[in-house]
């Protein structure tokens, strides 16, 4: 076989660690001996806005990724999109946490997951797209994974101490996650007429949401679209042509009526008895 047939394995070896599963239920914490003090000269506000989109990213991903239960075609790959849905969880979590703590105002990770109405979410609108068939899906996480897991390198210098090591832990566990889903897309746009078809359906109405996540983090742009080429080179599938129209508008708390209902589901437990604790 060509290298090309590999290319998921390539990825993955750019980063030596094999720490794949569930952050959320990890092994060890990721900021254990963390100085959680707020450097000097940091923007708390800048930090807190920084802190919550990610988080909002993961957590809208990880409900995406939650709903595959039940409905992969496979058990392990349902076991597979679960784990990668408890990492971004794990993720979260954490972001959520530090963004509480930057902002000041009393909120914790509960309180900034389950009772901020849709508008002040400031998710990427990649992340709360439905589901679609199981082409949509990898395409989603190839996409998805490849621009957070790009993201998460340039924030592991950050000067905020809890951030730099949460984007640490994350890179080990994003890269996992781009590698599952570039194998997928090999699998199956190099794979049967059919399968061919959908992914190419999937590329078609996923790929413009490309441009709201470069206008989000402008760094990515040019290590994730590498990325894109070598997996859709394997995959033996061409890229869509840009439209001059570009979707999404999420960071702004510009969303699509997906989120709605997406958050309505989530926060439902919370909201209906907002004083009970666990």
């Amino acid at each position: 076989m060509s290298d090309d047939d590999h290319v998921y394995l390539s990825l993955a070896e750019e980063h030596g660690d094999d720490t794949r599963w569930a952050f959320g239920t990890g092994f060890t914490d990721p900021l254990h001996g963390v100085d959680t003090a707020l450097p000097p000269g940091l923007d708390a506000r800048e930090l807190t806005a920084l802190c919550l989109a990610l988080a909002d990213d993961a957590l809208v991903s990880a409900q995406r990724l939650a709903e595959w239960c039940t409905r992969a075609p496979e058990l392990e790959e349902e076991v597979a999109l679960a784990n990668i849905g408890l990492d971004l969880l794990g993720q979260a979590r954490l972001l959520y946490a530090r963004a509480g703590q930057a902002e000041g105002e009393g909120r914790d990770e509960d309180a900034l997951a389950y009772f901020r109405d849709p508008a002040d979410f400031r998710n990427v609108t990649l992340a709360e797209l439905p589901n679609g068939d199981f082409a949509h899906c990898v395409v989603k996480l190839l996409l998805f994974s490849s621009w957070r897991l790009s993201q998460s390198q340039q924030l592991t210098g950050h000067l905020d101490p809890v951030l730099a090591a949460v984007a640490r832990k994350g890179v080990s566990e994003l890269t996992y996650h781009r590698d599952h889903a570039a194998q997928w897309v090999v699998r199956l746009g190099d794979g049967t007429e059919e399968s061919a078809r959908r992914m190419r359906a999937a590329l078609a109405e996923l790929w413009p949401y490309r441009a709201e996540l470069y206008a989000a983090a402008p760094e990515t742009r040019g290590e994730v679209e590498s990325v894109l080429a070598q997996v859709l080179t394997a995959a033996r599938l061409d890229a869509p042509a840009d439209s001059p129209a570009q979707p999404g508008g999420g960071r702004d708390g510009q969303h699509s009526e997906h989120l709605t209902a997406l958050l309505t589901e989530l926060q439902s437990v919370a909201r209906a008895d907002p004083e009970a604790t666990w």
